[in-house]
């Protein structure tokens, strides 16, 4: 077990180099730089004083340079100022050091927000903490009931029970989430008149119903109808198994062999189908914290996208990749603790 965590750790590590090569490689093209360099000088700067500040900052250099030092395996060098013969850090609004560094990734310096005008910490790690609440309540919905509709939904496949279960989990598995979104405002909104302002009321930090309850209740809806279908399948294969017969052929009852043999073992494909939620709810807190204004993770990724802020959409890149490969790593482990017939070697 011990070996398999180590060889996928090593395969992790060199996806996510990959990967954030990939993404490091396009942030940085050259019309994503003028607009960089525009929206720190201004709209009417020639292009001499363009490519004046391109070179100033450090993005003249050659792209591996500038992708090691982002990595932080190669020394960044701050300018000279010409006339004092001074070092100028890139951004003074950071603190940067006027002096060589090793100074990136693997230090824990994640970049400068151009936008925010603060480290990427300051501006990131509350974003996470607020999307961190937002997932934990969804998976805290989504879960319990999409696994009780599943497992009651299979355990008599083909009974009214199961129909209408079925009926309602392909229902909101077809649904996208801006879709249910739309809805929900319009019942909650509109039709109860629950609240007194418009979406731009909740623009502000904070918990409110608003901005925290309908978002939760928006992404678990589409994922509760998908894991549900998966449960389902996974329970009617697994009550018409061998051993499903012969529990019942001694005498248990029904809920016994419910409970005591066919969970566990339906359980197990679902748990896969679980943990690969997380990489599917941060594309869905995109959608979903943009229309209810939550200022999470998805509203920070698509404020530093639209500002075009370099250092700020790399960080979100590289949390993204980590919480895909971590999840599929926690998939394995837990598909070979359910499942006593896999081995990892």
């Amino acid at each position: 077990m011990l070996g398999f965590i180590l060889r996928r750790l090593g395969v992790m590590a060199l996806m996510m180099l990959c990967l954030t090569l990939v993404v490091f490689f396009l942030v940085n093209l050259e019309p994503n730089l003028r607009k960089l360099a525009i929206s720190q000088l201004n709209m009417r700067s020639s292009t001499e004083e363009i490519e004046r500040w391109l070179e100033d900052n450090g993005y003249r250099q050659n792209f591996f340079v500038r992708y090691g030092q982002w990595l932080g395996v190669v020394r960044q060098v701050p300018s000279i100022d010409p006339q004092t013969g001074t070092a100028i850090p890139r951004f003074a609004f950071c603190d940067e050091a006027a002096q060589p560094r090793y100074s990136g990734i693997l230090q824990g310096d994640l970049g400068c927000s151009t936008k925010f005008k603060v480290p990427i910490a300051e501006k990131l790690l509350p974003a996470l903490g607020a999307t961190g609440i937002l997932m934990f309540w969804v998976m805290a919905v989504m879960i319990p009931v999409a696994l009780l509709i599943g497992v009651l939904a299979g355990m008599r496949e083909g009974s009214r029970t199961d129909r209408t279960l079925s009926a309602a989990s392909i229902a909101t598995a077809a649904t996208p989430e801006y879709i249910s979104g739309v809805i929900l405002t319009v019942v909650f909104a509109s039709w109860l008149g629950w609240f007194n302002g418009s979406a731009a009321s909740a623009t502000h930090q904070g918990v409110t119903f608003y901005n925290f309850t309908l978002p939760v209740l928006t992404m678990a809806i589409y994922g509760i109808g998908y894991i549900a279908r998966m449960t389902r399948a996974s329970m009617v294969e697994v009550m018409t198994q061998q051993y499903i017969r012969t529990a019942r052929l001694k005498g248990l009852s029904f809920r016994a062999v419910v409970l005591k043999h066919a969970l566990r073992n339906a359980l197990i494909a679902p748990f896969t189908v679980v943990m690969l939620q997380f990489p599917w709810l941060l594309t869905g807190v995109v959608i979903v914290e943009v229309m209810f204004r939550y200022q999470g993770f998805g509203f920070t990724l698509v404020e530093a996208a639209a500002n075009n802020d370099i250092d700020l959409l790399l960080a979100c890149s590289l949390i993204s990749v980590f919480v895909v490969l971590s999840t599929q790593l926690l998939s394995d482990l837990g598909y070979a603790l359910l499942n006593p017939r896999i081995r990892v070697r």
